[in-house]
C-alpha cells in the first residue's frame, strides 16, 4: 500500500523558512513526478510546485516563484520542498502527490495523481 507522508511544516514568522518533506512506504519515488499541493481554509486546493520523473522539468506556481525549490536526492525516497521568504498568504496544508502516469513530465493538478499524502500544516504569521 502506497502512504506518503509530509513533514516540515509548522509556525513560521514572515521571511522566514521551511523545508517540507515528502517522505514514500510502500513505494519508490525515484523516477516517479511529484507534486506539491496546499488548501487553505475556505480555499481550492491548488497546485504549488512539480517535478517530472527524469527531474528534467519542474514548475512552480506563480505565486511561489523564486522563493520555492523542489528537489529531490534519489535513495532517500524523499523529495524536499524549500521555501523561503515566507508571506502570510503561504498558509496552507500542505500535500504531495505522485503516482502521475502521464509520460516524462509533471503536473500542477492533483486529481492527475493516483496517491495524495496528508499533509502538513504551515502557518506564517508574526
Amino acid at each position: 500500500q502506497v502512504q506518503l507522508v509530509e513533514s516540515g511544516g509548522g509556525l513560521v514568522q514572515p521571511g522566514g523558512s521551511l523545508r517540507l518533506s515528502c517522505a514514500a512506504s510502500g513505494f519508490s519515488l525515484d523516477y516517479q513526478a511529484i507534486g506539491w499541493f496546499r488548501q487553505a481554509p475556505g480555499k481550492e486546493r491548488e497546485g504549488v510546485s512539480c517535478i517530472s520523473n527524469g527531474d528534467a522539468m519542474t514548475l512552480y506556481a506563480d505565486s511561489v516563484k523564486g522563493r520555492f525549490t523542489i528537489s529531490r536526492v534519489n535513495g532517500k525516497n524523499t523529495v524536499y520542498l524549500q521555501m523561503n521568504s515566507l508571506k502570510p498568504e503561504d498558509t496552507a496544508r500542505y500535500f504531495c502527490a505522485t503516482g502521475f502516469t502521464y509520460g516524462s513530465s509533471c503536473s500542477m493538478s492533483f486529481v492527475e495523481y493516483d496517491y495524495l499524502g496528508q499533509g502538513t500544516q504551515v502557518t506564517v504569521s508574526s
